[in-house]
């Protein structure tokens, strides 16, 4: 369990560092073989790009690294349930299993809205362990949103 903080605790400092830049803070590392292969925020803002989510960016970054387009085996933390792109995304890369931080009742695809993984059409599931650091998760958002109004 320590080594799963560890990873989470990056991927909160990733979503402080979107943050800075005035993304909207979600942070994600990906892991395979208990090693570190990437770890990225939000990046919409700053790319112009609708599709620059910290899991689109760490999924990109982690294939690139291991010249891959499936990620098996991999483990993927982020501070925030991901949307239905990202969960898509997820299942195409064959992570194995997804860690997250606070459930996205508006915006989640994964335990929230069209709930993707549970459909007949995801050719890929992966495990699903929501509640990770979901405080300090939710506090990054509620803040960053807070000084926005």
């Amino acid at each position: 369990m320590a080594e799963t903080n560890r990873f989470m605790d990056l991927a909160l400092e990733e979503a402080r560092l979107a943050a800075g830049r005035g993304e909207v803070p979600v942070g994600a590392v990906l892991v395979l073989n208990r090693e570190i292969i990437a770890s990225a925020g939000n990046r919409t803002r700053e790319r112009n790009d609708v599709t620059a989510h910290a899991e689109i960016e760490v999924i990109r970054e982690a294939a690139a690294s291991i010249g891959a387009e499936r990620l098996s085996g991999a483990d993927l933390y982020v501070t925030l349930e991901p949307c239905t792109m990202c969960a898509t995304a997820i299942s195409f890369a064959r992570i194995r299993r997804l860690y997250y931080g606070t459930d996205d009742p508006k915006g989640g695809g994964v335990e929230s809205g069209v709930r993707f993984f549970a459909q007949p059409t995801c050719h890929h599931a992966p495990e699903v362990y929501s509640g990770l650091s979901a405080t300090a998760s939710a506090a990054i958002l509620k803040d960053f949103f807070s000084r926005k109004r």
